[in-house]
């Protein structure tokens, strides 16, 4: 059952750290998620002590911790270390959007409209570029618009962009309409039955964004990983035979699943101690090839999957340290 009192809130955050401590492969998702049911609880200092905790070690996506810190920090009266920490993440200038999304987020939701403004524009530019632009990339123009909207503003080519993307109905200017607000206390049945209107489509946008499928993964052993793998269960040499040819694999998989139509496709990054994790948790033994898949659906339902194929010029899946068009997206 979803928790829905601080008592229960609590309660799940413990839940989640003793799993953090039987799978430390999945501690950093696990103590986000606690973290933010210990905020639910208004235990918010045991909030800043789990981003802490995290922070101090070598965090996969520290920026967003950051960003989740200082969000957290804000509502309890650490205004200016909060401010500090949004600063620091401007500066990073993260190449993820969720670290940009919570700090305009959290802008917003203290008045600093001019500076949300100023943090999704710089965001927009650095990370709305090439082709397809990815879900979490839409987010950020959309929140944008709205906020421009608010500061009466001037449509610019990002505010276009952001209308052309929106799937909904009801278009974004009349769904992020400031006049919007004076509907909800009006007595006008014509109004409200509007309004109505424009709350379901909006809704229906969000429930969209929220129902994506989890990616279609592919397993990705970096190589002293899958070296590790095959020497302790030489029964799987099957599956990856040499570490060349399973990154050839991979390509050409994705490549295969792209051309017949499979969208949302990923890669999820494996370890050996959270695969053993997994197995242990399935009751079935490591060697067994047929648990790779549902270990690849497990790490991707964790939010561990990296989308592919990757926005131009960024670095290839692989970890050779080359852009992905001069390395297998060249193949």
């Amino acid at each position: 059952m979803r928790p829905d009192t601080p008592a229960a809130h609590t309660t799940e955050a413990e839940r989640l750290l003793r799993t953090a401590e039987q799978y430390p492969g999945d501690r950093e998702p696990l103590y986000l998620q606690a973290a933010a049911h210990r905020e639910l609880a208004g235990d918010r200092p045991g909030a800043t002590a789990l981003y802490d905790d995290l922070l101090s070690g070598e965090p996969a996506d520290p920026h967003l911790i950051r960003a989740l810190k200082a969000a957290n920090l804000w509502e309890y009266g650490h205004e200016a270390e909060a401010r500090a920490i949004i600063e620091g993440v401007r500066r990073a200038r993260p190449s993820d959007a969720a670290p940009w999304q919570i700090t305009a987020e959290t802008l917003e939701a203290h008045d600093e409209l001019e500076a949300a403004e100023s943090t999704l524009t710089e965001a927009t530019g650095l990370l709305a570029v090439g082709g397809d632009l990815p879900h979490s990339t839409q987010s950020l123009l959309t929140t944008r618009h709205r906020i421009r909207r608010m500061l009466a503003l001037p449509h610019d080519d990002w505010d276009r962009e952001a209308d052309r993307l929106h799937t909904g109905t009801v278009g974004l200017d009349e769904l992020h309409d400031p006049k919007r607000l004076w509907s909800l206390g009006s007595s006008d049945p014509a109004e409200l039955q509007a309004e109505i209107t424009r709350l379901r489509s909006e809704l229906g946008t969000y429930r969209t964004a929220l129902s994506r499928p989890f990616p279609v993964a592919v397993l990705h052993w970096p190589e002293p990983e899958l070296d590790e793998l095959l020497a302790a269960y030489p029964e799987l040499e099957a599956e990856y035979p040499t570490y060349r040819a399973h990154l050839t694999d991979i390509e050409a998989s994705l490549r295969e699943l792209s051309a017949a139509g499979t969208p949302n496709l990923g890669i999820v990054r494996a370890t050996v101690p959270s695969y053993e994790a997994f197995a242990a948790s399935e009751s079935t033994p490591p060697s067994n090839a047929d648990l790779l898949p549902q270990y690849a659906t497990t790490l991707a339902a964790r939010a561990r999957a990296t989308a592919w194929p990757p926005t131009r010029g960024t670095d290839c899946w692989c970890g050779s340290g080359r852009a992905y068009g001069e390395c297998h997206g060249a193949e």
